[in-house]
């Protein structure tokens, strides 16, 4: 197990404190909000979210070896289910608080089929669970934002 990869799969040691995984989701809402606005809803998102996806799987097995299976202390999974949480959200520390609520409501309970991707193979079940619960996330903040526009534009 490499430095590199410990370093990835804890964000930077951000897997090494207690509710490290809000903490990891919490980093790049900030990140992201800093943003100009531009950059908020915009098409770079997924590519970077599938970096992290190809990355964190690469990781999450390499540091399996020494910290067992879907280690707490991984928590790139979590940045990963944030940044789907996030995908053409307005820059708006509303929706943005609101994803953050969402995102961290269906990785912790884990409803409607995310821990049954826990059993995956190696990186792949510590990276799916959170891309489901972000998938998930993302869902119910698309209506959230077309609702409220629809109630705004009324």
């Amino acid at each position: 197990m490499t430095q590199l990869h410990k370093i990835i799969a804890a964000v930077a040691g951000i897997g090494h404190i207690k509710g490290g995984g809000t903490v990891a989701a919490m980093l790049y809402c900030v990140v992201w909000f800093l943003l100009p606005e531009r950059f908020s809803s915009s098409w770079w998102q997924l590519p970077v979210i599938a970096g992290i996806l190809v990355v964190g799987v690469w990781s999450s097995n390499r540091v399996e070896i020494g910290w067992g299976k879907d280690s707490s202390k991984v928590v790139i999974d979590e940045v990963a289910g944030m940044a789907i949480t996030l995908i053409y959200v307005p820059a708006n520390i509303i929706f943005l608080l609101t994803g953050l609520i969402l995102f961290r409501f269906f990785d912790i309970v884990k409803p409607l089929g995310i821990r049954s991707m826990e059993k995956l193979p190696g990186g792949w079940g510590v990276m799916a669970d959170d891309v489901l619960a972000g998938v998930y996330s993302l869902v119910v903040m698309q209506l959230i934002i077309f609702f409220q526009l629809f109630a705004t534009a009324k």
